[in-house]
């Protein structure tokens, strides 16, 4: 799995937090569709119940290519790199995800579950989908990749997150959110606070020299 961290107050990627922050909230604020139901959709990978017992879809695919293009305001678009398990070179696969990072185009990252997944996610086996939105080093000048992943179930933080958002009810019943709560719901997840981001962005400390595992298909 590759390693992941929450973002840091005085982290520095380009493009900068604030303006990865203002561009993930436009796009909410816009996202098509009238029902707190449809943006949920969009945005999240959501449980059935609180107990993540069962998880409403497994489009992790079709949300990242939806989000992706909705995070690349530019005309290039969201960027999707070769098969990362299977490139002639894996540094220069990066090289060009870099390039498009920085040219304000969100990146399609697809690989193995267990690989870009979080350490708590419920999809284990085959294939998952995530989106990167900027590169930046740490002090140490360690590189990292600031991605959000849609899927609600990835991490600790991201399912008390959740389980907080829906206090209350026994059942999560998103198709029950208002508009206004589906936008709430949404903006916390994947913002957070005023100045930083919610567990569903984190930082990707990827091995930029190797191919990515190669992703089990099962038929």
């Amino acid at each position: 799995m590759i390693e992941q961290a929450y973002v840091q107050a005085g982290d520095k990627p380009t493009p900068a937090l604030k303006d990865i922050r203002d561009r993930i909230a436009k796009a909410i604020d816009e996202t098509a569709g009238s029902t707190g139901l449809e943006r949920l959709r969009c945005w999240l990978q959501m449980p059935v119940d609180s107990a993540f017992g069962k998880m409403m879809d497994s489009n992790c695919q079709g949300r990242a290519k939806e989000v992706g293009a909705l995070l690349s305001p530019g005309k290039d678009g969201l960027f999707t790199p070769g098969d990362l398990g299977s490139v002639l070179s894996a540094s220069a696969a990066w090289a060009g995800i870099d390039t498009a990072l920085k040219s304000e185009r969100a990146v399609y990252v697809n690989g193995p579950a267990d690989h870009v997944g979080g350490a708590k996610s419920k999809f284990t086996t085959g294939f998952h989908v995530i989106v990167f939105l900027a590169v930046g080093k740490d002090a140490d000048e360690r590189v990292y990749y600031l991605g959000l992943d849609p899927d609600v179930s990835a991490t600790p933080e991201s399912r008390a997150a959740w389980k907080a958002l829906v206090a209350g009810e026994s059942e999560t019943k998103p198709e029950d959110f208002t508009a206004v709560k589906s936008l709430g719901v949404v903006t916390s997840m994947i913002l957070g606070e005023e100045s930083g981001f919610g567990p569903l962005v984190r930082k990707y400390y990827v091995d930029t020299t190797a191919k990515f595992p190669k992703i089990k298909r099962f038929v």
